[in-house]
This record gives C-alpha cells, structure tokens and sequence, in this order.
C-alpha cells in the first residue's frame, strides 16, 4: 500500500471493538452458546481477537491461524508469506468457534480459514466477526459481527497497523509489476511454426 494515511485511529478502533464486543456477547446469548473458543487470523485478527477475547473474559486460550498456503489465489497473487505457527488450544470438534479477522474483503482468507479448520476437525457453528468490511467480495461469505462497512474508491486500500497502537490506514493499492519470475503465456510446442507457416 502506498500513500498511505491513518484513516481511523486508536481511539476511534477502541470504540469500534468495544461495539463489537457487545454486539458477539449479545450474539453468544441469543444462540445459548456456552464456552466458545475464539480464533483471529493471523496478523490483523489476532490483534483484534486479543482485545475481543479480553473484553468477554472467554474462558479457553485464544486460537490463532495461519491461512498463507491454504489461500487459492496463493500462486496467482505472489504472496510472500512470513509464516507463523497456528495454534489450537483445545480440540475444535463440536466446539462453537468465533472466527476473528481484520479486513474482509474478497473473502479467499475466511475460505482458507475455514479449510484450516476443518484439518483440525468439525466445529458444531462457525461465528465470522470482522473489524472491517469492504466491496469486493468474490465469495458468498458475510461476517455475523463487522465494526465498519468501509467505502473505497477504485485502486483503494485499508490496512490494519499494530499491535500497539491499533490504526487502520488508508491508501493506494501497490501495482504488481512484471518480473523474469512472473507466469507467461506460451504457445504449445509446434504451434508457433504453424502460425508463421499460415501467414
């Protein structure tokens, strides 16, 4: 991201989580949850799932994942992951899971998420809390809890920057240039001869 700026600052997420916090123990109680185990994504949804955790004063150890390698897109979008171990504190079968993350936008990291997950075993509900939700979405995957719906222009992106202070900045996406290791398309043996021979 280039450009950037902070375009909601500590204070501002504090408030922002803290709505969230009620709005999940309102969720928990509704549905006659007992005992959820909480689980943010690594990076961002960590550090939110770190004060929501805190907040609700949840019994179990906070979960955490790394979905870099589980992502579909991973080859097409060149990530170069920094990967971290993820880490369950308990079994996840039959357990009610709250699935934190920062920025939902595509929705291939909940997918990949969710693939994680289902490694592990098979939870009895899935709760999606997000601090952040913007257009974009190329998954039908919507979050039960989001802080703020975020409305971008084209080319736009929000990012969110911590652990201490947490700020969500705002800027231009970076542009992928081309590189001698990028993908290109290239004519199957022969047919290159048979083109030029047609001309």
């Amino acid at each position: 991201m280039i450009n950037s700026e902070i375009w909601k600052d500590s204070a501002e997420i504090d408030g922002i989580i803290g709505r969230m916090a009620n709005e999940l123990r309102s969720l928990i109680a509704e549905r006659a949850i007992d005992a959820p185990l909480m689980i943010g994504i690594h990076t961002g949804g960590v550090w939110v799932a770190d004060r929501l955790h805190e907040m609700l004063e949840l019994a179990e150890p906070l979960g955490h994942l790394d979905i870099s390698f589980y992502r579909d897109d991973f080859t097409r979008i060149g990530m170069h992951p920094q990967v971290r171990p993820s880490y369950l504190p308990v079994g996840i079968d039959d357990r009610h899971l709250i699935l934190v993350d920062d920025v939902l936008q595509s929705g291939r990291t909940i997918r990949a998420a969710l693939n994680v997950l289902f490694d592990y075993g098979r939870p009895a509900s899935v709760i999606l809390v997000t601090l952040s939700e913007r257009d974009g979405r190329e998954l039908p995957i919507e979050p039960n809890v989001v802080g703020l719906h975020a409305k971008l222009e084209p080319g736009e992106q929000i990012k969110l920057s911590g652990p201490h202070p947490l700020v969500l900045m705002r800027g231009q996406s970076a542009k992928k240039t081309a590189t001698k290791t990028d993908k290109v398309s290239v004519d199957p043996p022969g047919k290159s001869a048979k083109s030029e021979a047609r001309r």
